[in-house]
């Protein structure tokens, strides 16, 4: 049975280009249907690629259907992706021509294997709870959802913002300081690792509220469980905040109330056997590395 597979990847260059023309070589001699986003196809075809009769989707409008997804990138790329499929829930695999690559855990010279056992169905789905943002105002364009964190940063380089936060309706803390991270459990080795948050299982069912260069020390990252929804009133004097949502981001007036909880669909990543979190904490980041292991 032939596979639709969709296919979206970030620029590369005239070094890497061998590597794709064999990746692509490896997707045409199997049994696919790809279908390139826009972006990908215009840069292919840009590099010689004879991609022209392979059929696109915009990856403004997003991703109408497919059996799977492929991100050939890094994690920005698997986040675009994410953003292209939305509510659909079709099925990403992240491939990793990028640096670290927590998300994208595929590298190159594994795709022909892969390729095969992934089209022999040979492969789990690991569900990944995903965070979202609503607001009087819709942020961003009706792609209000994140498989990360949530950002609420200051936009200058001196003041601090205080940031009133809530769960459940009931009050947390204020919050003196540069920022603060939400983070899901597959956010915990991104942004929110980087401001002293904890690692976490992606399986497990939480939100991580992390503040960046926070003015009292005794204020540490916090665990609350993703069914709660977080409440966030911004104070400042540039009279605005910056809040992103993985790789995107807005500069907002800090009247506006921020609330944060769990989307109503997830992310679900093709995993191939072999490739695992503890495997990737092993291999990323050197965890545990010593001289008696």
């Amino acid at each position: 049975m032939s596979v639709q597979l969709a296919i979206h990847g970030k620029t590369f260059s005239a070094e890497t280009k061998p590597l794709m023309e064999k990746m692509w070589s490896d997707i045409c001699a199997k049994n696919c249907q790809p279908i390139l986003s826009d972006f990908f196809k215009n840069h292919l075809l840009e590099h010689g690629f004879s991609v022209a009769e392979v059929p696109s989707y915009s990856i403004e409008k997003g991703l109408e259907s497919a059996d799977m997804a492929w991100s050939i990138g890094g994690d920005g790329t698997l986040l675009e992706t994410l953003t292209q499929i939305g509510a659909k829930e079709i099925p990403i695999l992240g491939i990793n021509t990028g640096r670290l690559g927590f998300l994208a855990t595929l590298s190159p010279p594994e795709i022909s294997a892969a390729l095969d056992t992934v089209l022999q169905g040979n492969y789990r789905i690991e569900n990944r709870s995903l965070v979202s943002v609503e607001s009087e105002v819709d942020f961003f364009d009706g792609k209000g959802f994140g498989l990360n964190e949530v950002g609420i940063m200051k936009t200058d380089t001196s003041s601090m913002i205080t940031i009133k936060a809530f769960v459940d309706g009931n009050y947390l803390n204020s919050y003196w300081a540069d920022g603060l991270i939400v983070s899901t459990a597959t956010g915990s080795t991104g942004y929110s690792l980087a401001v002293g948050g904890p690692l976490v299982i992606p399986s497990s069912d939480i939100f991580i509220i992390a503040p960046m260069s926070p003015h009292n020390l005794n204020v540490r990252p916090l665990l609350v469980s993703s069914s709660a929804v977080l409440t966030f009133e911004v104070s400042s004097r540039s009279k605005n905040f910056l809040i992103s949502l993985d790789s995107r981001s807005k500069v907002i007036d800090s009247h506006f109330k921020i609330e944060v909880k769990k989307a109503p669909f997830s992310a679900k990543l093709i995993k191939i056997p072999g490739d695992d979190f503890l495997q990737t904490l092993r291999s990323k980041l050197n965890w545990g590395l010593d001289v008696r292991n």
